[in-house]
């Protein structure tokens, strides 16, 4: 069984981090913590993204970030209007 580098062990882990965030996110239900979650999970998504700058792999990671990147967009002009 190959269980990758030490470098692949601690990517997959910082690529762990925006993914919680994101959960807590989506799953928050107070208007008034929905703001601050959602900076909190932008800024852990910039974090990844600035470990994976020069990366050549991660393509299915980058495109679930996109797509957590809309879906933040979409959740903050719905909570405008809770």
């Amino acid at each position: 069984m190959y269980a990758g580098t030490q470098e692949d062990v601690m990517s997959q882990k910082k690529g762990e981090g925006w993914q919680e965030e994101y959960m807590q996110t989506v799953q928050e239900v107070s208007a008034e913590k929905m703001p601050e979650r959602i900076a909190a999970t932008r800024q852990a998504i910039a974090e990844r993204l600035r470990d994976l700058r020069e990366a050549s792999d991660h393509h299915a990671e980058r495109q679930e970030i996109e797509k957590a990147l809309r879906a933040l967009s979409i959740l903050e002009k719905e909570v405008k209007e809770w």
